[in-house]
């Protein structure tokens, strides 16, 4: 690994740690916004880093581009419309990391003006670059947990809007999601997903 990988690493970790942490701690929120004091007994209303990074997701963002933090677990028995509650719970997180890339893509518009007013000021660059990185982290965190694949937000929306776990074979797809989500990242599904998807709103927010 070079020292200008290195480097771009660690100027990556603000945004992992923000996306991840934001991510778990959004589904925590809303899960006891709808009853459910689960999250809470378990710590997890927070944004404390600590309370929400899985090592090898956080791991996975930082060396191949998309991770995964570690998962709130809810009660539904708590909420009062099961379906829809549970939908809410399972959009809060990739709704969170919308919000996050919306809100940081005005800073780095702004430092990426300052850079040029500046002459080229390193310390311009490095902020720009910790938001950019920002941003496009969430986004990668958005729209990877949009695929809808268990363990994934996706499935969760996805079941609920459509009634799936009627079905029986939702339960087969359940039981082997996480198998069938490596297939998917082997065969570089995912990456075709993702890619196009972040360059798109990375153009919708000025950024590209």
């Amino acid at each position: 690994m070079t020292i200008d990988t290195i480097l771009t690493k660690l100027l990556m970790l603000p945004g992992i740690i923000l996306g991840l942490s934001l991510h778990e701690f959004a589904h925590a929120w809303m899960s006891n916004k709808l009853g459910d004091p689960t999250p809470k007994l378990q710590g997890r209303l927070t944004i404390n880093p600590l309370a929400h990074i899985d090592w090898v997701g956080f791991a996975a963002l930082v060396l191949v581009g998309f991770g995964w933090g570690r998962p709130v677990q809810i009660d539904p028995r708590y909420y009062k419309n099961r379906r829809r509650d549970e939908f809410l719970v399972s959009i809060a997180g990739v709704t969170m990391n919308l919000i996050l890339a919306v809100l940081l893509s005005f800073p780095a518009k702004a430092c990426e003006n300052l850079y040029y007013k500046t002459g080229g000021s390193a310390v311009v660059e490095n902020i720009y670059l910790i938001l950019m990185y920002a941003v496009m982290i969430n986004i990668v965190l958005m729209i990877f947990n949009l695929i809808p694949c268990p363990p994934l937000d996706g499935w969760g929306i996805v079941t609920q809007l459509f009634k799936l776990d009627r079905y029986d074979w939702w339960y087969k797809v359940y039981q082997y999601g996480t198998w069938i989500l490596l297939g998917l990242i082997v065969l570089n599904v995912t990456d075709m997903i993702i890619t196009p998807a972040v360059s798109a709103i990375m153009r919708l927010l000025g950024l590209f």
